[in-house]
């Protein structure tokens, strides 16, 4: 194993993993506080500080074990932000405008990597490289994460989405899918690429549901950072 690479390969993917996972949260909880619930804010997690929401396994021991054995994923997480939802002003309504939060910061952060583009030209030659694969890095991982979080499976970010805007035949029993849904996902991420490859196929229901729309959002960012 080359060490020098692997510290290397860290080095470019560290910051960026960790200010999206944990300022994620921090998009929950600020817009909780701002919405009516200060439990976040009591616990000191409104704030732009990653290591205010950093879970030593899921923010740091588990992307670090991917990335040094080279995974072809990159999975994270912070410590959830705790929401009375019946402390909001308008529960159903907030209780979307919480879960959106999150993913739009990540967009909002992959927004301005995308921006700080336009700052490399100003840096030490030395420095461009590194900071410019930093600055990749970012934008692709808000863009995944953010996007990832919105599809509409409990307790993913879109899941309680949809069960704040589906009527109540429907949002009820997509609620009471909360407890398996980490299982669905490991299903979809893991679990059927593996069953398609033992029949000779390449297909990945993740790759192929998310790639186009992260695309076009990439994009479209691009063109807002004034990049055509």
């Amino acid at each position: 194993m080359d060490m020098g690479n692997v510290l290397y390969q860290v080095s470019i993917w560290l910051l960026p993993a960790l200010l999206a996972i944990t300022l994620h949260e921090a998009g929950h909880a600020f817009a909780a506080w701002r919405l009516g619930d200060d439990t976040a804010k009591r616990q000191g997690r409104v704030t732009l500080n990653p290591l205010k929401h950093v879970d030593p396994i899921g923010t740091v021991l588990i992307p670090g074990l991917l990335l040094m054995a080279k995974a072809p994923f990159l999975f994270g997480y912070a410590k959830p932000v705790p929401v009375n939802f019946m402390r909001l002003n308008h529960p159903r309504r907030d209780m979307v405008l919480v879960a959106l939060a999150g993913p739009m910061m990540n967009f909002l952060l992959a927004f301005l990597c995308m921006l700080s583009f336009h700052a490399l030209d100003y840096l030490p030659v030395d420095w461009r490289e590194w900071v410019a694969l930093n600055l990749r890095n970012g934008l692709v991982l808000n863009v995944v994460l953010g996007f990832f979080n919105l599809l509409p499976i409990p307790p993913l970010d879109g899941g309680r989405v949809a069960v704040g805007i589906l009527p109540n035949f429907l949002a009820i029993p997509l609620a009471r899918l909360e407890r398996f849904g980490f299982l669905i996902l490991i299903g979809v991420i893991i679990l059927l690429p593996m069953l398609f490859r033992q029949f000779g196929s390449d297909m990945d229901p993740m790759r192929w549901l998310m790639s186009g729309p992260i695309a076009t959002v990439i994009s479209v960012i691009a063109t807002l950072a004034g990049f055509d």
